[in-house]
């Protein structure tokens, strides 16, 4: 399934940031396709551009229609996304389960209405599916573009042909056992110079408690190097005082 047979219709939306928000959502999960079927608002919308951010190429490429039914003309299977239930004969599924409704190949539409009342029953008669987020049942209501980004996700995760896989632009190497035996050591010597690792029965035990903490955090060597500069520091300043 390809992400680029995704199509978000927006069903007579109210507020032109609302658009830009749907846009933007879309485009972080790398879908290209927005329709929208007589929008309340102007269009083109400058608010809706100035909420898009970086997504002005999906606003700039959206369709508009003047009817549900030519906005999903040429597709295959439509969702409409409502938070209530519907005395309509839909099959109503989670939108953790829309991947097992999506076919290879088939083009999908993904109906959302306005902000203040939702798709009509009419408008949800050209669904195949009722899609439903899961959420606190007695404050279900979404917002339109929230609504938009967890179903972008859900899709996302499902479809993307790329792994998620993330390296930290860290650069320093994790510190070499020497180097934190070296700092143990010294840290070692400085507490025994302060009275620090007392009673003496107790001394070994203190000492294998520091070495479990400095071991057991993988330190890299800059941060090894921050450690020292700090309790060198602080040796020279109890000196001075």
């Amino acid at each position: 399934m390809s992400l680029n047979n995704i199509y978000f219709i927006l069903v007579r939306p109210q507020m032109g940031e609302n658009i830009g928000s749907v846009a933007r959502a879309i485009k972080n999960f790398n879908i290209k396709y927005l329709r929208i079927v007589n929008p309340s608002c102007s269009w083109p919308n400058q608010k809706a551009i100035a909420t898009s951010v970086g997504a002005k190429d999906v606003l700039k490429l959206a369709k508009i229609y003047n009817s549900v039914e030519k906005s999903i003309g040429d597709l295959d299977v439509i969702f409409a996304s409502s938070s209530r239930i519907r005395k309509v004969n839909k099959k109503i599924i989670s939108v953790t389960n829309l991947k097992t409704k999506i076919k290879k190949g088939r083009k999908i539409g993904i109906l959302f209405g306005p902000e203040a009342s939702g798709l009509s029953n009419d408008e949800i008669n050209c669904a195949d599916y009722l899609v439903k987020i899961p959420s606190n049942k007695k404050f279900s209501s979404l917002n339109l573009s929230h609504s938009a980004i967890i179903i972008c996700f859900e899709l996302f995760k499902n479809f993307s042909k790329k792994t998620s896989g993330y390296k930290t632009g860290y650069k320093s190497l994790v510190a070499k056992k020497l180097e934190v035996n070296n700092f143990l050591n010294f840290i070692i010597k400085g507490l025994d110079k302060k009275g620090f690792l007392q009673p003496d029965h107790k001394r070994k035990s203190m000492i294998r408690n520091i070495n479990n903490i400095f071991h057991r955090i993988n330190l890299s060597e800059q941060e090894i190097r921050i450690l020292l500069g700090i309790f060198s520091t602080l040796n020279e300043f109890n000196r001075k005082s």
